[in-house]
């Protein structure tokens, strides 16, 4: 067969994600902290985005820039005078704004601010010149900081507080030091294993008590033995050191048998232990709180709810006309404001596509759901992504993008978007339960057993098929560990 070469046309189509479309997509799955951040940096990139201030209903908007310019690009295309009337309403509201200084009593406004704090600076400021609470705030102390704060006031020398702050700086969130031993320690810092010990033991009677343990015994051993407070039940000494384990299954009678005390002893050693902390840095493991801005509001009146946006903290943009007269002649300048116009105009647009969207979507999950809004989360129903997106006539990632990290206020309270989208657990009745609402009823049956003889996984299955829900074993011992629930054995109270 020869081989040739020769031209030929082909038209096709396919689908391309331009630039505007994948910043769309982005938009749809940004919460609303992102979201902000995006706005403002857009703000400050595109000189064509203007933010629109909002009013008091009673107030009248001044005179801005933009408008100003306005006015006199209105003069010069159509020669009217909106742009004199601007300036005269501009002149007017100076005019008004100008403080009246005549026959004002300055000895009785100086007598009423004599008691006024005095500043650093000898100037009188109102509540509205300080700086707000979250100015002054500052950070936490660090766990590192706190300790070498102390270490540095200790009776370390040079070399103690060189291996120190090693070991400071080797500590797991929880206080362990898990993730190095001495002999490691050693053979990176040259000191000797004997020394670096001693240190570590000077460590270990810091704030907090039992820091840098290499494990829970040693945190609890540590604690019973500190200088001030010290344990002296030998019980409590013998558990801590051999009977962890059957403490951490609450098998009582087992270590009854095995130190010869009785159960009630063992019982009220028990509670002394409890007592102790496990995880020395737990006070400085704090994360900080997350604070939740939901994006969409339910709420009832009379007998039907009602869906809307929460616009609140977001900015309000519009197209800025004030650089509208600096185009010109200029082919370089209007090529630039014609492309930064395109991307501001395309902005706005996805942002108002992106709340109505949202929008769609709590509205189908307010029509799939209503059961649940009126009587709980034990009414709410099986849904999926599927479902809504057919109903709005969207498809399932978008609706999966829409409900990822966005927060609707209902009258039971916050709750993610993805929160309504659950499994469906068979009821004996035809009806399917939602999973959610099957772990909060595993929840109640806990809440309500008797502690000295708590539900085993089985017996839960057996309740929830009395009422109805036919699931298994392993899935309720999956749906009680996500809930955060122990075992029966760990669960179990004798006294």
């Amino acid at each position: 067969m020869a081989l040739n070469m020769r031209q030929e046309l082909r038209m096709s189509q396919q689908l391309v994600m331009t630039p505007q479309l994948q910043q769309a997509i982005k938009l749809l799955q940004l919460s609303r902290m992102e979201l902000q951040d995006l706005v403002r940096s857009e703000l400050l990139e595109n000189p064509l985005l203007d933010e629109q201030q909002e009013l008091g209903s009673h107030a009248e908007e001044p005179v801005t820039a933009v408008e100003m310019q306005d006015g006199l690009d209105n003069q010069r295309d159509e020669g009217g005078d909106r742009s004199s009337s601007a300036a005269d309403r501009a002149q007017e509201i100076k005019v008004d704004e100008r403080p009246k200084e005549e026959n004002f009593d300055w000895e009785a406004y100086l007598e009423n601010s004599a008691y006024a704090p005095a500043t650093g600076s000898g100037v009188r400021l109102d509540n509205e010149d300080m700086p707000s609470l979250e100015a002054t705030a500052t950070r936490p102390e660090t766990l590192a900081e706190h300790l070498m704060w102390q270490i540095r006031l200790a009776d370390f020398d040079s070399v103690e507080e060189e291996i120190a702050e090693f070991i400071v700086r080797s500590l797991s969130p929880a206080g362990y030091m898990r993730d190095l031993t001495v002999p490691q320690i050693a053979r990176r810092s040259g000191y000797s294993c004997l020394r670096i010990e001693g240190v570590l033991r000077k460590v270990h009677n810091l704030d907090p008590i039992s820091i840098g343990a290499r494990n829970l015994a040693e945190a609890l051993w540590i604690q019973a033995n500190h200088p001030d407070e010290p344990i002296e039940d030998p019980l409590v000494r013998a558990m801590i050191c051999k009977h962890l384990g059957n403490l951490e299954k609450r098998a009582y009678p087992a270590i009854a048998r095995d130190t010869g005390e009785p159960v009630e002893e063992v019982y009220e050693a028990s509670k002394v232990i409890l007592g102790l902390e496990p995880r020395p840095a737990r006070a400085y493991a704090a994360e900080e709180p997350q604070y939740i801005v939901p994006d969409v509001y339910i709420s009832k009146i009379g007998d039907e709810y009602v869906v809307t946006l929460n616009d609140d903290g977001l900015p309000k943009l519009r197209i800025s006309g004030f650089y509208r007269g600096a185009m010109g002649q200029n082919r370089e300048a209007k090529e630039y404001i014609t492309e930064r116009l395109r991307s501001a105009q395309w902005l706005i647009r996805s942002i108002q596509q992106r709340q109505r969207t949202i929008l769609k979507v709590t509205k189908s999950i307010l029509k799939f759901q209503r059961e649940f809004f009126d009587k709980g989360v034990e009414h709410l129903r099986p849904l999926i992504l599927k479902d809504v997106a057919e109903d709005i006539q969207m498809h399932e990632s978008t609706v999966s993008r829409v409900t990822t990290s966005k927060y609707v206020h209902t009258p039971q309270g916050i709750f993610e978007l993805k929160y309504f989208f659950n499994a469906g657990i068979s009821r004996n009745n035809g009806d399917d339960l939602a999973s959610e609402a099957v772990k909060t009823k595993i929840k109640q049956l806990i809440d309500n057993e008797d502690t000295a003889r708590p539900h085993s996984d089985q017996k839960l299955v057996e309740l929830l098929l009395a009422d109805g829900i036919d699931i298994a074993r392993r899935t309720v011992a999956k749906y009680r560990e996500q809930l955060g629930v122990l075992s029966s054995s760990k669960r179990r109270r004798l006294f």
